[in-house]
């Protein structure tokens, strides 16, 4: 169970307590603040594709974001953690905030792979507004040759195409499987459309509730809010 101390050594314990094979997802995000959006997303997915587990792994620079984050990462950390608490599937890791710098997705997806042990199957967890931007993210043309990339889509959107969103010499990597509706990678790994329940909640949302003094109960966890009253975080002048 990852339940980072800040040390690193938590996660590094996966490698030799975790026998068997295990698929794992990856859940990365600024989390500023951690919502059920997110958390309902995770559950569908680890439910959906089988997983293991879902480890959450707040950003701590993030390179696309062209804000900084609000509440800092050991206050974003801290509520993630007290989101994911409840169920025990979902597991949280420091490994991107540990890191000094901006948080590149491969470096990420690199330290899981040696975290566990080589027969487990790692799930990349991504929003579509994200992949549609993949072709800017460092090492694009090397990732799809780490990891399964699980894509989360709104009811109804059908991923038709990838010469539209990364460059030609990587898209001819791939073939389509009709049955699967997978676009699957030379490397054995996939890219896998998933569609999860649209939920109408954000994360900007709910910053903008607090600044103008409105509710945000039953968009994120209780004890989420209850934290985010403590420290006074996103009101005006915070």
């Amino acid at each position: 169970m990852i339940k980072p101390s800040g040390t690193g050594e938590t996660d590094r314990s996966c490698m030799r307590n975790c026998a068997g094979h295990m698929t794992v997802g990856l859940f990365g995000g600024t989390f500023d603040p951690i919502h059920y959006g997110h958390l309902r997303a995770a559950e569908e997915v680890r439910e959906g594709l089988g997983l293991s587990r879902v480890i959450f792994i707040p950003a701590a620079l993030p390179p696309h974001k062209t804000r900084g984050a609000v509440a800092s990462s050991a206050h974003r950390m801290a509520m993630v953690r007290l989101a994911a608490e409840p169920n025990p599937d979902f597991h949280v890791s420091e490994a991107e905030i540990r890191r000094t710098g901006k948080s590149y997705s491969i470096e990420t997806i690199q330290y899981f792979q040696l975290t566990f042990r080589p027969e487990t199957s790692l799930y990349f967890i991504m929003g579509m507004d994200a992949f549609l931007e993949i072709a800017t993210w460092k090492s694009v043309d090397r990732l799809f040759s780490l990891c399964h990339f699980v894509v989360m889509t709104r009811p109804g959107y059908v991923l038709r195409t990838l010469e539209e969103i990364v460059p030609l010499e990587i898209a001819r990597q791939f073939c389509y499987d009709s049955a699967s509706k997978c676009w699957n990678h030379e490397s054995g790994y996939s890219i896998i459309p998933f569609e999860i329940t649209h939920l109408d909640i954000s994360a900007t949302r709910i910053r903008d509730n607090i600044e103008k003094g409105r509710s945000v109960r039953f968009l994120v966890p209780e004890k989420v809010s209850d934290y985010i009253e403590k420290h006074g975080f996103y009101r005006p002048g915070a």
